[in-house]
């Protein structure tokens, strides 16, 4: 074995200007990659945040929630997309076969793939929730026999609390139907009962002077309650109902809000509410 011979090989291949050539334009391409791929990624996340501001100043007002879920969802897929084809440059600029590669990983994926349906599904669905905003962090929904406020929504499952402080995690490929009622406003419902003596008449501009106040004194009602009229009648009394339009889930505050607030304001007009008694005879012994 010829030493010498070996060490003047390796000396032509270390000083040869061909080899240093060759191997510093090989780094100057890998750097310029990777700089292209971070550069692409910074830009690209720039813009997906610059279109979804502006689509929150226009006409069209969406859940910001929702408009930040998406914005991260954009951008974290612009960077997976963007680094995973960097990875395939630079294997390229190596001479490795990257068609193998990917041959390899569509086969893999595919295996995977038949394994997981059940996992692909969630994120399918957690997605179009996401983006077709069906609900959101803080709603009250009702999805099959489940009720609750939106703790979470992930690509995969979603969180939500019962109002006795139960958590729910329901997989999002579970979820079929969806009744949300923090999406719109609610609607409270009052019956009061007035004495006949009052009068129709008397009874309607009492209790409507009474409704026009409310709308100052509270937060819960979205415009003045409207007084429907009498709807029954009973041997002694009639019954008045009255609606008012609340802001979502607040229909229930507002109602006991009209119902105490009414007894008390018809007790300062001098009108007493009727109400049930229960009447107890005593008998002596003879």
């Amino acid at each position: 074995m010829d030493i010498s011979k070996d060490f003047k090989e390796v000396g032509e291949i270390l000083f040869s200007q061909k080899v240093w050539i060759s191997t510093g334009t090989l780094a100057l391409r890998i750097v310029f990659i990777v700089l292209l791929a971070v550069i692409v990624v910074n830009v690209g996340k720039v813009i997906i945040s610059h279109m979804f501001k502006v689509k929150l100043k226009g006409p069209l007002r969406h859940s910001k929630r929702r408009e930040k879920t998406l914005v991260k969802l954009l951008q974290n897929t612009l960077s997976y997309v963007v680094y995973f084809s960097a990875i395939l440059a630079v294997l390229s600029e190596f001479s490795i076969d990257v068609k193998g590669l990917l041959a390899g990983a569509g086969v893999l994926g595919l295996a995977v793939g038949f394994g997981a349906q059940s996992l692909v599904k969630d994120v399918i669905t957690g997605f179009f929730i996401i983006f077709e905003d069906q609900f959101s962090v803080g709603d009250y929904v009702k999805i099959g026999i489940v009720e609750g406020t939106v703790e979470e929504i992930g690509l995969r499952t979603t969180k939500l609390k019962s109002f006795t402080g139960e958590v729910s995690i329901l997989p999002n490929g579970t979820i079929i139907q969806v009744t949300n009622y923090s999406m719109e406003n609610s609607l409270a419902i009052v019956d009061v009962a007035i004495p006949f003596e009052v009068g129709v008449d008397k009874a309607e501009k009492i209790i409507e002077k009474y409704l026009s106040t409310l709308l100052v004194s509270s937060d819960d009602f979205t415009k003045t309650p409207k007084l429907i009229g009498a709807q029954d009648f009973t041997e002694t009394e009639m019954i008045v109902r009255i609606i008012a339009e609340t802001k979502p889930l607040r229909h229930f505050d507002a109602a006991r809000t009209i119902s105490v607030g009414l007894k008390k304001y018809l007790e300062q007009q001098g009108i007493e509410i009727p109400y049930p008694t229960l009447v107890t005879k005593s008998f002596s012994a003879n």
